[in-house]
């Protein structure tokens, strides 16, 4: 099973000055929400997650609802042999985290990861379903936090473009 989550960092708090009602996608992506994110397979009790406190949560959310759409591309789907890569990059350091997926399945590794640890494999459409989840569960996590963010245009087409599953 798949688990997406974050925490949300006291040490990068957003300006209080921030109109969330307008913040533009730049500041939505890289500027606001800084924290650190996991990506856990609870089967094998194992984890990728970041201790940093600076990255940007929503972006990370936004990344991974991309990335999985990215590796989808390929008419064939889940019956195609042919590996498909995606990276998300971190703003802040060269560090990244690579997904390929190779018939329904894809394999998740991190920069910083010990290079002997194999990859966390999860299912495509398990993947999707769950970065889904976890954008959508973040938006309103932080549209409880910050009422004004409900009306930001740039929230509406996201949640439009990743519904849930």
């Amino acid at each position: 099973m798949i688990d997406l989550g974050y925490s949300l960092s006291p040490r990068f708090p957003d300006p209080p000055q921030t109109d969330y009602r307008s913040a533009d996608v730049r500041a939505l992506r890289h500027d606001l929400f800084c924290g650190d994110v996991y990506l856990a397979d609870t089967e094998k009790d194992r984890e990728l997650s970041t201790a940093w406190g600076w990255v940007p949560v929503l972006d990370f959310a936004w990344a991974v609802c991309d990335i999985v759409e990215r590796l989808d591309r390929d008419p064939r789907g889940s019956r195609s042999h042919t590996s498909q890569y995606a990276e998300l990059d971190f703003t802040e350091s060269a560090d990244r985290m690579v997904f390929e997926r190779r018939f329904g399945w894809v394999d998740i590794t991190a920069d910083w990861q010990p290079a002997d640890e194999p990859p966390l494999v999860f299912n495509h459409a398990a993947l999707r379903r769950e970065a889904r989840d976890f954008l959508q569960d973040l938006v309103a996590d932080l549209t409880d936090m910050h009422d004004a963010l409900a009306h930001n245009p740039v929230i509406w087409d996201l949640q439009a473009r990743f519904p849930r599953v």
